[in-house]
């Protein structure tokens, strides 16, 4: 195969999982070592990787990857995990789902809960719960994002204000390994802080990929957070901090 067949794969692999090793590349395509290390200089010289020990992960940066890439990526983990988290909703509450191809995926999970009174920043999600006759949807107002269909700005955190949320269900870009869950655009962490602050509980869903992705700003720490949805077993040191502060962390992969 050559590296114009493999470079699209080895780009396809690390968005799913968030970083590669060269032994494991040079053994699913069945090349030496050094083919796999001169075919990740190459992506990393065109911006699309960053070269690390033994491997390459997804470019840090201050950009966000496209929506509708974020949509294809980690279908599987993200719809394990929105079945996870929609087991854990009852009816009868009122709930706020924010921006995000993971909270997407929890509103698909939510079509046959019933009395709910749902507020969003998300025209996705508001166009996926109109199938569902039992849900009341509020959409904020705000500045909108083409890009996505997320309502950001002061806007969208004064409608927020004016409620007091049984839960939220929120989503971030990434997860250092402080606890920090983090994101590109100082609107949305803006709306994200305004959505926990009026919320009684608050559930963060965020795949394993965003173990190994970087953004810019701060929403909160996992500390402030109820139970965090997610594909994969948390790093010791931060598994460990999670049970300190008393987060509950829910490993979901389908079974």
């Amino acid at each position: 195969m050559s590296q114009t067949f493999r470079h699209p794969e080895i780009l396809d692999i690390v968005r799913r999982d968030g970083k590669v090793s060269v032994e494991t590349l040079a053994a699913h395509f069945g090349v030496t070592l050094q083919t796999i290390r001169r075919d990740l200089s190459d992506l990393a010289e065109a911006g699309k990787l960053e070269r690390v020990h033994g491997g390459a992960v997804l470019p840090s940066g201050t950009t966000n990857i496209g929506y509708e890439e974020r949509r294809s990526l980690n279908p599987r983990a993200k719809t394990d995990i929105a079945r996870a988290c929609a087991s854990r909703i009852p009816d009868d509450i009122s709930l706020f789902l924010n921006i995000g191809t993971s909270t997407e995926a929890v509103a698909r999970e939510l079509l046959h809960h019933r009395n709910l009174l749902v507020v969003t920043n998300n025209m996705n999600v508001a166009n996926i719960l109109v199938e569902n006759p039992d849900c009341e949807i509020i959409v904020t107002g705000g500045h909108l994002r083409r890009a996505d269909g997320g309502l950001v700005g002061n806007l969208a955190s004064d409608t927020i204000r004016q409620f007091k949320f049984d839960l939220a269900v929120i989503g971030c870009s990434a997860l250092d390994a402080d606890g920090d869950f983090l994101d590109f655009d100082i609107q949305e962490v803006g709306v994200s802080q305004a959505i926990m602050r009026q919320s009684r509980k608050t559930y963060l869903v965020a795949d394993g990929s965003k173990f190994t992705r970087s953004a810019p700003a701060r929403i909160a720490s996992l500390a402030e957070i109820d139970t965090f949805f997610t594909d994969r077993a948390l790093p010791g040191p931060l598994s460990a901090r999670c049970e300190g502060w008393q987060t509950e962390v829910v490993v979901a992969n389908g079974g």
